[in-house]
């Protein structure tokens, strides 16, 4: 059993499902592809708990929210909604049928679902391995993309995937012009962060090396320095500003990319938040099929002040949540470290 889920979530097999003897084994292995997830910072805000052998609930983890730059946790919720979308993308693909209650309790604002395992049909989804491989393969990259467009069936794929539930939408920034107005905002952005002391502190303090035991976390490497000196690069972010040149990177990053795109919800409450990060996931999911990355720049929706200019250059009265750039990566990008199964399922 042990062999069948590993610990580390990365290292799953789909092979193993077959080999969990338990309703309670197999929530166990669909945990494992759900908190491959991303989430801002990587700080995995999210906490699984068996109610009883055919039940788990997902709850947010506010002790990882990033009090400066998400204050309402909004983000978090979002990180939370992604990665109850890999647990349904992983129970279809493996031929699970699971009802699935978002929010079901007012009075516990923690408690974003509860999940009961309701059986098995056969045959799986036809492309389950496909997904499989997909949920293994999504990454993350903050390094410049080829210029290679995103071809009109990927882009049409993943707006199917964000609206698919009918809860949220889509606009993508593909033109120059386009490109230019979002890209402006993003710079914006970064000068408005990194000149907040608090901001710098909050984000350096979750700089870790891939080699930290708290397995959580961005590398230094992903600031383009070693990975073992990721300690000096959070002593650096901590006490200098460097908006100007993060504003100038972004700007480039955001302008040379093939497409950006802006996923919109129509109200802004935490049952949006949870639609939009499964709408997000259900997209990257399908984009990394289509052989595609992404990196969030969230900056224009971060900042209060931004975010209804951001829906104004979108000519959206929708509310933007996330905002992320798209391409094919140059080279591999090595998987975001994950806490172990063992410690974010409990009961």
């Amino acid at each position: 059993m042990q062999d069948s889920i590993p610990d580390d979530p990365w290292h799953v097999d789909p092979a193993g499902f077959t080999a969990c003897g338990s309703t309670r084994e197999r929530l166990r292995f669909l945990v494992a592809y759900a908190v491959l997830a991303p989430s801002g910072h990587n700080t995995q805000p999210w906490i699984f708990r068996f109610l009883s052998e055919d039940k788990i609930e997902l709850r947010a983890d506010r002790s990882r929210g990033l009090r400066v730059v998400d204050p309402d946790d909004r983000a978090l919720v979002i990180s939370c909604g992604a990665a109850l979308a890999n647990l349904r993308l992983a129970a279809t693909a493996l031929g699970v049928t699971l009802h699935v209650e978002v929010l079901p309790e007012a009075v516990d604002p923690d408690l974003l679902a509860r999940i009961h395992y309701a059986g098995e049909f056969h045959p799986a989804a036809p492309d389950g391995d496909a997904v499989l491989r997909a949920l293994m393969a999504r990454r993350t990259t903050r390094r410049r993309f080829s210029t290679e467009s995103l071809p009109s069936m990927a882009m049409d794929a993943a707006t199917q995937a964000v609206e698919q539930d009918g809860d949220a939408t889509l606009e993508w920034a593909i033109d120059q012009d386009r490109k230019h107005a979002l890209a402006l905002l993003i710079a914006e952005g970064d000068r408005a962060q990194m000149a907040d002391p608090a901001f710098r502190r909050e984000l350096a303090d979750w700089v870790h090396s891939r080699r930290a035991a708290s397995r959580d976390g961005i590398s230094g490497a992903a600031f383009g320095m070693p990975d073992l000196l990721s300690f000096a690069g959070a002593l650096v972010i901590r006490s200098f500003d460097m908006g100007d040149g993060q504003a100038a990177r972004d700007l480039a990053l955001a302008e040379g990319a093939p497409a950006l795109a802006v996923i919109t919800t129509y109200n802004d409450t935490p049952r949006d938040w949870m639609a939009a990060g499964e709408a997000m996931e259900r997209a990257l999911i399908q984009l990394a099929r289509d052989g595609f990355t992404y990196s969030y720049l969230n900056q224009p929706i971060e900042v209060p002040n931004l975010r209804p200019r951001l829906a104004a250059a979108l000519s959206t009265t929708q509310s933007p949540q996330i905002l992320i750039r798209i391409g094919r990566a140059l080279a591999d990008v090595p998987p975001a470290v994950r806490r172990p199964v063992s410690e974010v399922l409990r009961g």
